[in-house]
């Protein structure tokens, strides 16, 4: 069944009192999702915006505003608090007064929640851009230690569930270079691991194991070097065109000294321009579904939502950020 993969989700995060913040809680398709993920008992939906405004949705809709909590950036008792705190991440880079107006923006008031403890991840973009979601997290969450970029995976699911892969970065950097390549294929597995797919990860490109020969290549194999050196425990390898990382006949044929080769379960493409027409070619013509993008590399959490999504995708993306801070 499909829903094995969300079950499984489901279990790792069910009663770990697990808080997540929607900063567009007068959205209907967050409001029906944030309903279905406390009815579930899977985690604790915090709404963002005024709290009459969502408790006239909420009530449109049958449902009593005292089962969320709702919270008013304007109208908040810790504000103080938090604009001494923004102050001191942005070191000095905004005043007070500054850091004052730019917390009335609900992404960033909502990051800060995440920053200072208060909620354990965040879930926007249904109605923002992603830099709207993405430049507060990462002016105020930031990188893990030895990751200087953010990168957009995107879980592949097709047969009930039973055929998944990731693909990555598929949302966010338009040319990584060698070592930002490398950082994505050690989050890759990481984001991999969350899904229990055992990650063995291939860099692709137009080239096998030398096979071609360009700038394009050359990227790819400092890339492989550079992660392998990282990362010596995963199973990666590269550089290698999609078949080969992913047809056993062809892997044996063009890579017969790779354990990647013909059994690949991630694939790092070599930009954003190959992973983006990469995905939505599986999506489209190959039947898979394209649940992301999950953003990787940041130290808490944080999740964009496509302004095209439904609430059956919010309900999704809430699950696999809420299980990421559990990471």
């Amino acid at each position: 069944m499909k829903n094995d993969l969300f079950d499984g989700l489901k279990g790792k995060i069910a009663g770990k009192n697990l808080k997540i913040v929607f900063p567009e809680g007068i959205e209907p398709r967050i409001i029906g999702a944030a309903y279905r993920l406390q009815a579930e008992q899977l985690l604790t939906p915090i709404l963002l915006g005024n709290v009459e405004e969502i408790s006239a949705t909420l009530r449109s809709r049958g449902l009593q505003s005292s089962l969320f909590t709702i919270i008013d950036p304007a109208n908040y008792d810790r504000f103080d608090e938090m604009v001494e705190s923004f102050v001191a991440r942005r070191n000095g880079k905004v005043t007070a007064e500054a850091a004052r107006e730019t917390l009335l923006d609900v992404n960033y008031f909502g990051t800060m929640l995440v920053y200072m403890g208060i909620a354990d991840g965040l879930v926007s973009g249904a109605i923002h851009s992603t830099a709207d979601t993405v430049r507060p997290a990462l002016q105020i969450i930031k990188t893990k230690p030895g990751i200087s970029r953010t990168s957009g995976a995107f879980l592949m699911v097709r047969a009930y569930g039973q055929e998944k892969y990731v693909f990555s970065d598929c949302a966010i950097n338009i040319d990584p270079t060698a070592q930002e390549l490398a950082e994505i294929a050690i989050d890759s597995a990481d984001t991999a691991r969350l899904f229990d797919i055992e990650p063995r990860v291939a860099m692709l490109s137009f080239s096998t194991n030398g096979s071609g020969a360009s700038d394009d290549v050359t990227k790819v194999v400092e890339a492989t070097k550079l992660a392998k050196e990282l990362r010596p425990d995963l199973a990666l390898d590269g550089e290698m065109q999609f078949d080969a990382a992913f047809v056993p006949e062809v892997g044996r044929l063009k890579f017969p000294d790779s354990k990647v080769a013909g059994n690949a379960s991630v694939f790092v493409f070599p930009d954003l321009q190959s992973g983006n027409i990469g995905y939505k070619i599986a999506q489209r013509l190959g039947n898979f579904e394209a649940i992301g993008p999950i953003l990787q590399g940041l130290n808490k959490p944080v999740s964009d939502l496509s302004r095209g999504s439904n609430e059956e995708d919010v309900y999704k993306l809430s699950i696999i950020t809420a299980a990421q801070a559990l990471m």
